[in-house]
């Protein structure tokens, strides 16, 4: 058989190494289950629990944005429920 010009040596060490990482978040995956599992079972809300994670990821800019934007929306709402519904208009044929 000839030489392959491909270093299999050097991918086989690639591919192991990413093989470990993903055992290594498998495993860190099932701790985090478990503690939020330990806060649910503590009485903690899980979904706030994750908002509060994911507020705390973003910097107080997007924080700020995200806010606005969700008040913005909110008030929007709001406006049009105490609005008169209006029938859509048909076009005469």
């Amino acid at each position: 058989m000839s030489e392959i010009g491909i270093p299999g040596a050097r991918i086989r060490s690639f591919v192991e190494r990413i093989e470990h990482l993903d055992g290594e978040l498998a495993e860190l995956n099932e701790q985090k289950k478990e503690v939020f599992a330990e806060a649910k079972g503590e009485g903690f809300d899980v979904k706030i629990l994750k908002e509060i994670i994911k507020l705390r990821k973003q910097d107080q800019d997007e924080r700020d944005e995200h806010e606005t934007l969700l008040d913005t929306y909110l008030r929007a709402m709001e406006a049009a429920e105490t609005e008169p519904a209006k029938a859509p208009e048909r076009k005469a044929a």
